[in-house]
C-alpha cells in the first residue's frame, strides 16, 4: 500500500497537491470552449482526484523495477507504456464523466470542447503519471539514503560498543596477573597478609565487576574501587605507600566511564610506588573547568629507573576508550617530571538526568 493511504490527513495532503493540476485542467475546458468556469471546474476537479489515485500506481512499478543502468531501456519502456495505458483509461473516464455532466445540464457543451481537447488531455495524463514515478523514484533513492546512514550508525556503534567491551575485558587480567603475583610473594613471608589480600582481593573484584557492567558510573563510586584497589596494594607495600585524595564535593556526582581511574591507579603504584625506594604518596585529584573534568593521578617517580615492561597498557587501554566514547572531546595527557609522573584526564562533564 502506498504511504499516502495510511492516514487520512496524507490523502487529504495529497489531494490538495493535486488543486493546481485540476485549475489547470479546468482552464483548457474553458478554453476550449466546453463550458464555464462552474462546468469546467465540475469536469477537473473530479478528474484530477481520480488520476491523482491512478498516479499512486506508479509506486508499484517503481519497486518493482528500481532505476538500474542495466535495466534503465526497459524501466522506461514499461513506465511510458503504463502512463499510455493510464492517461488513456483516464480519457475514457473524463468523456463518461462529461457526458453525466451534459445529461444533467450543467455543461451544455462539454462534450464537444473534451473531445476536442482529448490529445491535450492525454499529453498531460501521460506527463503527470511520469512526474509522480519520479517523485516515488526519488523518495525511494531518499529513503535508501536513511536507511544506508541508520544502518552505518548502527554499525558504527555495534562496532564502538564491542571496541569499549574488548578494552574493559583487558582490565581485570592485568589487575590480577599484578594482584597474584603478590599473593604469591606474601604466601611465604606474610600468610597471615597473604589470606588478608585474598580477602580484600575478592571485594575488589566484585565491586569492579559491578561497576564495569555499567556504561556510567558517579565518580564517587569509582573513587570508592580505587580506595579499595589502594587497600589491596597497601598489603604488599606497608608503610611505603600513602594516598591523598583532592576532590572538589562538585564533581562527585559526575558520570564517568566505569573504571577509568583503576589502570592510571595501578600503573602509579605498580611503576611509580615499586620502582622508588622509600615508596611515596599517590594523589587522586578530580575538579570542574568549566563544562570538563579533569581527573588526575600522579605519583613519585625515579628518573634513573628502567622503565618496567608493561608500563604503557594502562594508559594506553584509558586513552582508547576515552576516544571511543569522547573523540576529540577527550584528552589524555601524560607528564614525566623531575620526580613524579602526572596523568591527567579531561573529558565532558556528565551528570545524571533528574
Amino acid at each position: 500500500m502506498s504511504p499516502v493511504l495510511l492516514s487520512g490527513r496524507r490523502v487529504g495532503l495529497y489531494l490538495a497537491a493535486w488543486a493546481p493540476v485540476a485549475g489547470l485542467l479546468a482552464w483548457l475546458l474553458v478554453r476550449l470552449g466546453s463550458a464555464g468556469w462552474a462546468g469546467a471546474l465540475a469536469t477537473a476537479l473530479p478528474l484530477a482526484g481520480v488520476y491523482a489515485f491512478v498516479c499512486l500506481s506508479s509506486s508499484y512499478l517503481c519497486r518493482a523495477l528500481p532505476l538500474r543502468a542495466s535495466d534503465l531501456p526497459r524501466t522506461l519502456f514499461v513506465l511510458a507504456g503504463a502512463a499510455a495505458v493510464s492517461a488513456a483509461l483516464w480519457l475514457v473516464l473524463g468523456e463518461g464523466w462529461t457526458r453525466v455532466l451534459q445529461g444533467v445540464g450543467l455543461s451544455p457543451n462539454a462534450l464537444a470542447g473534451y473531445q476536442r481537447g482529448r490529445p491535450a488531455l492525454f499529453g498531460i495524463g501521460v506527463l503527470l503519471f511520469l512526474l509522480a514515478a519520479a517523485a516515488h523514484y526519488v523518495k525511494q533513492t531518499y529513503d535508501a539514503s536513511r536507511a544506508a546512514e541508520k544502518r552505518a550508525l548502527q554499525f558504527q556503534l555495534l562496532s564502538r560498543e564491542t571496541e569499549l567491551g574488548a578494552l574493559r575485558a583487558q582490565i581485570h587480567p592485568h589487575f590480577l596477573f599484578n594482584a597474584l603475583n603478590s599473593i604469591s610473594a606474601l604466601t611465604s613471608s606474610d600468610p597471615p597478609g597473604a589470606r588478608s589480600l585474598c580477602i580484600l582481593l575478592g571485594d575488589f573484584l566484585r565491586r569492579s565487576l559491578s561497576l564495569g557492567a555499567r556504561p556510567r558510573v558517579p565518580l564517587a563510586d569509582e573513587l570508592a574501587l580505587v580506595e579499595r584497589l589502594l587497600a589491596v596494594e597497601q598489603v604488599r607495600f606497608g608503610e611505603r605507600l600513602s594516598s591523598r585524595f583532592d576532590v572538589q564535593e562538585a564533581t562527585r556526582e559526575c558520570l564517568v566511564p566505569p573504571l577509568v581511574l583503576q589502570p592510571l591507579v595501578e600503573n602509579a603504584v605498580t611503576h611509580g610506588i615499586a620502582s622508588v625506594l622509600e615508596g611515596g604518596e599517590v594523589r587522586v585529584a578530580a575538579r570542574l573547568a568549566g563544562a570538563r573534568l579533569e581527573l588526575t593521578v600522579e605519583n613519585p617517580r625515579d628518573p634513573q629507573a628502567a622503565r618496567r615492561r608493561g608500563a604503557g597498557v594502562g594508559l594506553d587501554n584509558v586513552r582508547k576508550r576515552l576516544a571511543a566514547l569522547y573523540g576529540r572531546d577527550a584528552q589524555v595527557l601524560a607528564q614525566p617530571l623531575e620526580t613524579a609522573y602526572r596523568t591527567t584526564l579531561r573529558f565532558p562533564a556528565e551528570l545524571p538526568k533528574s
